[in-house]
């Protein structure tokens, strides 16, 4: 029965179908998005996950942090899916190799260095293989 709904969810997505997030007739579907708490510790490693990307994208001098969650989903699809919406702010701390841990980094205060980007970012986690992939970071000011 697995494999079927697997091959299924698979075909849908080869075609094109899509589902909404919300389910059919009020139930979630299976492998549909569904929305996650803020506090999902998973949802924390893939914020994570798109600082870093980002930080290694930027020519900026400073390293920058999530801000801001404003939309979370995740997705069961061979390992899970998240599709996050999120706010990457300017921290104080500049961009140097032993200088990574984004936990000590406070934000800009309010000036002409204070900088923040809305991010959109689709990230897998793959647990049993430990593996966290970023398939799209997309930033703009």
């Amino acid at each position: 029965m697995e494999v079927k709904t697997l091959l299924l969810v698979s075909l849908g997505a080869v075609l094109g179908v899509r589902t909404m997030a919300g389910g059919h007739l009020g139930r979630s579907m299976p492998g549909a998005p569904i929305n996650v708490s803020r506090d999902d510790h998973d949802l924390q490693q893939v914020v994570l996950a798109a600082a870093y990307s980002f930080n290694n994208q930027s020519n900026d001098a400073f390293l920058f942090k999530a801000s801001a969650v404003l939309r979370a989903q995740r997705q069961v699809v061979r390992g899970l899916r998240y599709i996050v919406d999120l706010d990457i702010s300017r921290t104080v701390c500049p961009k140097r190799q032993d200088n990574q841990d984004l936990s000590r980094c406070l934000f800009q205060p309010p000036g002409r260095l204070q900088q923040t980007f809305q991010c959109h970012t689709e990230v897998w986690l793959i647990p049993w293989q430990t593996q966290i992939r970023t398939l799209v970071l997309v930033c703009k000011p």
